[in-house]
C-alpha cells in the first residue's frame, strides 16, 4: 500500500493499515486558529468532513484529532517519527494532551519554530505571531536522524572577508586550549605549543599533518609574528548546523505558489524528509492538502502515501506528481495508485481484460487464477474456494451461465455437490451487465435444480461513474503585428457529480502526458497569446467524485486562427 493517493476519511484509511508499516509521518491538519475558514478546496467531501468539526471548541478538537494520532501511532514502524505541524492557538493542547500521551514526554525530539516571515504591523498593539511550531517525537529511542545544515546567516558569511585565488576566508586557530605531551604537544615552525598561554596549549593535528597543511596554502603566518593560523573557505562550510529555530524558509512564493491557501513550502518538507528519513523510506501525509510533502518524497526516492477527504486535493497532488517527472506514463500506470470513491465505467472496459480480472476478482474478495490455460474458463476463487468467472463485457447471455455450470462441475464436484446441498452459490459470475437471458437461466437452475449460480454486476462491487463530458470554445480577442493572436478558451463540462475544477496545458505533448500549466481554474476560462504556428493545448476538467476528461485543441495559427 505505498506510493498511492487516497480520496477518504483519513481515520478509516489508517484503521485498515497495516501496523508498524511507516517510517516517517507528516501532518499538517488543520489548525484551530482555522475554525471560521478552514473549507479550502470548498468540494462536497471537504464540508461534509468539517461541518460540525468545532461544535466543541478545542475540547472536540482534540479528541478528533487525538484519534487520528492514535493509529498514526500503531502505523509507525518502532523506528519512525512524527512531525506534526501547528500553530500557537492549540499547540500547548496538542503536545500535552496528545503527543505527550500517546508517544511519551521521553520521546519528544525537538520542537521545531518555523518562522514564516519577517512582515509586522506598525499598528499592532502586540508583537505579530509568525511562527508555526513543528513537534518531533519518535516511537522509541531509536529513529532517524540525518544532521541537515542551514544556508550560513549574512553575519557568518561576512567572516570570510578575507580572499586569494581559492575563494573567500576566514582564520581559525592552529593552537588550542589544553596541554598535550604527544605530537600534538611537539615544537613547529620554532613554536613549543606548551609554552603558549597560561594552561599551555597544542596543536589541532600532529606536525607532519601540519607541514601538508603549510604545502597546500593552507596556513596563514601573521605579519606581526604572532601563531600561524589556519585558512578555512568558504565553499568548505557546509552551513550552520541545523537549530530548532527556522529562520531561513519563507512562504511560497512565485512559480511554487498552486492556489491552496495555507500551501507549505517545498524547502520546509524537503527538511524534515531528509532529516528523518533515507531512501526507499514510506513517507505518510494524512492530510496531504496541496500535496508538497507527496511531491517532496518522490523527488527524494521515498516511498508515500497520502490521504485526503477532498477531491480537488487529491486531483491537484496528482497533477503536481506528474508535473515533476518527464516519465509520465511509466509514472502513471506503475508507480502509484489512485484510490477515489468511483472508478470511470469507460476506463474499466477500456482496461486489459486479464488485468481487469484479475483486479474485480480481489476487490470481490476472491483470489484470482494467474493461469490463464486449462482453467476451464475460470478466473478465480473465493476463500471457501467456491469458482469465479469474470466477463469483461456487458448484456452477459445465457450461453455463458450454461458453460459456467458445465465447467464448476467438472472443476470441483464435491464442492458443486456442497453448495448444492447448502443452498449456496455454486458459483459467481462477474459482469458489467446480464441480459434476460442469463437472469432467467439462473432463476430457473435455482428453482427447478436447487443450483445457485449468483450473477454479480460490477458496480455491485466497486462504485462506478461515467466521467465528465467537454467541450471547448476558441474565440481570436485580438492580433499584434508581429503575428501573435490573443486567444480566449472557455471550457464547458457536464457531470451528474458536479464539476469541481479545470486545469490547463498550453504546451500538451501526448509522449509526456497533461502537464498543467494552470493547475486550479474554477471558472474554465483562460487567455493566452500565441505565435504563429502549430499549437496543442489541452484541458482537464475533474469531478466531485474525481473522474476527469481531457480535450485536446490542435490550433494553427498564421494568417488566421484554425482549430483542426
Amino acid at each position: 500500500m505505498v506510493n498511492r493517493l487516497i480520496l477518504g476519511d483519513n481515520l478509516e484509511i489508517l484503521k485498515m493499515m497495516t501496523s508498524e508499516s511507516v517510517d516517517l509521518i507528516y501532518l499538517d491538519p488543520p489548525f484551530f486558529s482555522n475554525r471560521n475558514y478552514e473549507v479550502i478546496w470548498g468540494d462536497a467531501g471537504e464540508v461534509r468532513s468539517f461541518q460540525d468539526r468545532w461544535a466543541g471548541g478545542i475540547d472536540h478538537y482534540i479528541a478528533w484529532l487525538k484519534e487520528r494520532v492514535i493509529e498514526m501511532h500503531r502505523v509507525l514502524k518502532s523506528t519512525g517519527s512524527i512531525f506534526l505541524h501547528c500553530d500557537w492557538h492549540a499547540d500547548a493542547y496538542i503536545r500535552v494532551e496528545i503527543l505527550d500521551k500517546i508517544f511519551g514526554m521521553n520521546h519528544l525530539i525537538n520542537q521545531f519554530v518555523w518562522k514564516r516571515s519577517s512582515n509586522r504591523s506598525s499598528i499592532s498593539k502586540a508583537a505579530r505571531k509568525n511562527y508555526d511550531t513543528v513537534f518531533f517525537y519518535s516511537k522509541s529511542g531509536q529513529y532517524t536522524f540525518n544532521l541537515h545544515f542551514m544556508e550560513l546567516s549574512k553575519a557568518s558569511k561576512d567572516l570570510y572577508k578575507n580572499e586569494d585565488e581559492k575563494g573567500y576566508y576566514q582564520t581559525v586557530p592552529l593552537l588550542v586550549s589544553g596541554k598535550r605531551n604527544g605530537e600534538t604537544g611537539m615544537t613547529w615552525k620554532g613554536i613549543d605549543p606548551n609554552k603558549q598561554g597560561k594552561e599551555g596549549m597544542h596543536w589541532i593535528t600532529t606536525p607532519d599533518k601540519l607541514d601538508e597543511y603549510e604545502k597546500e596554502g593552507l596556513v596563514y603566518f601573521p605579519k606581526n609574528g604572532t601563531t600561524p593560523r589556519l585558512k578555512y573557505y568558504l565553499e568548505q562550510s557546509p552551513g550552520a548546523p541545523l537549530s530548532e529555530i527556522w529562520d531561513d524558509i519563507r512562504l511560497v512564493q512565485g512559480k511554487e505558489v498552486i492556489g491552496y491557501p495555507t500551501q507549505k513550502p517545498f524547502a520546509l518538507l524537503e527538511r524534515i524528509i531528509k532529516c528523518a528519513s533515507n531512501e526507499g523510506d514510506i513517507v505518510l501525509d494524512p492530510f496531504m492538502g496541496g500535496g508538497t510533502t507527496l511531491a517532496v518524497a518522490d523527488k527524494l526516492d521515498r516511498k508515500w502515501i497520502g490521504i485526503d477527504q477532498s477531491v480537488q486535493a487529491v486531483k491537484v497532488t496528482e497533477l503536481r506528481l506528474n508535473q515533476q517527472t518527464d516519465l509520465f506514463t511509466s509514472l502513471y500506470a506503475n508507480s502509484y495508485t489512485l484510490q477515489l470513491h468511483k472508478y470511470d465505467y469507460d476506463t474499466l472496459r477500456d482496461r486489459d481484460a486479464f488485468e481487469f480480472e484479475n483486479w474485480i476478482v480481489g476487490q470481490f474478495g476472491g483470489t484470482a487464477n494467474i493461469r490463464q490455460r486449462g482453467d476451464l474458463g475460470l478466473d478465480g476463487r473465493m476463500p471457501d474456494n467456491t469458482p469465479v468467472q469474470v466477463k469483461h463485457s456487458e448484456n452477459i447471455g445465457r450461453n455463458v451461465v450454461d458453460n459456467f455450470k458445465s465447467a464448476i462441475e467438472r472443476y470441483d464436484k464435491k464442492l458443486f455437490e456442497k453448495n448444492i446441498a447448502a443452498g449456496t452459490p455454486a458459483g459467481y459470475i462477474i459482469a458489467f451487465s446480464f441480459g434476460r437471458g442469463a437472469v432467467q437461466e439462473v432463476a430457473r437452475l435455482k428453482n427447478q435444480e436447487n443450483i445457485i449460480i449468483e450473477l454479480v454486476p460490477v458496480d455491485t462491487i466497486i462504485p462506478v461513474s461515467k466521467k465528465p463530458t467537454i467541450r471547448i470554445e476558441v474565440n481570436e480577442l485580438s492580433r499584434e503585428a508581429s503575428g501573435i493572436r490573443e486567444i480566449e478558451f472557455i471550457a464547458s463540462a457536464q457531470s451528474k457529480a458536479g464539476i469541481e475544477f479545470y486545469s490547463w496545458d498550453f504546451e500538451y505533448n501526448a509522449e509526456k502526458g497533461f502537464r498543467a500549466s494552470v493547475i486550479i481554474d474554477k471558472e474554465g476560462r483562460q487567455r493566452a497569446k500565441l505565435k504563429a504556428g502549430q499549437h496543442n493545448i489541452a484541458v482537464k476538467v475533474v469531478d466531485n467524485d474525481g473522474l476527469e476528461s481531457i480535450e485536446v485543441i490542435k490550433l494553427k495559427v498564421n494568417g488566421t486562427v484554425e482549430r483542426e
